[in-house]
């Protein structure tokens, strides 16, 4: 279904232009299984990640790997200012509960509370980061996989009726 929605859209000529003019390779805005798959695992890897311009992160892929960049991009875009807060807590809490920690008391949403506790808060962050970040990312990439492959294969029209 995914695939024939896509097919079904037009090509813009000035999207053709675009991509001939900056000699943008067409792998990076492919649209087939591997391609959408691989773009959501590296957008949603970079997207567990607390640090800024997380889509410089997904750029800094395009040298090695073929993937879709805009699909990518909008992964990236899933840590935003009112999903952060939830998942940097939640990543915290994971480091913490790894690293065998108690977590901090009194927490305050202040800059100057997060400067003064920086020390303690950075190191359970990023060791709860590395789960989520791989394990989340690879569980979608999985069932965008196997979802495509069921819409393809229910497509097909059956050879032996």
């Amino acid at each position: 279904m995914i695939r024939r929605i896509f097919k079904k859209k037009q090509t813009n000529g000035k999207i053709d232009k675009f991509i001939k003019k900056y000699k943008i390779p067409r792998e990076y805005l492919s649209i087939n299984r591997k391609s959408i798959a691989r773009g959501i695992f590296i957008g949603l890897f970079w997207a567990f990640i607390p640090m800024p311009m997380q889509m410089l992160g997904v750029l800094s892929l395009t040298p090695f790997l073929k993937f879709n960049i805009p699909i990518a991009i909008s992964m990236v875009w899933l840590s935003n200012p009112l999903t952060m807060p939830f998942m940097y807590y939640i990543e915290y809490q994971t480091g913490n509960f790894l690293l065998a920690k108690e977590e901090l008391e009194n927490i305050e949403l202040t800059l100057n509370w997060f400067s003064n506790n920086w020390d303690s808060i950075i190191i359970p962050l990023y060791v709860g980061t590395i789960p989520y970040s791989i394990l989340v990312s690879a569980l979608v990439y999985y069932i965008v996989n196997k979802l495509w492959i069921l819409s393809v294969t229910k497509e097909k029209p059956h050879k032996f009726k």
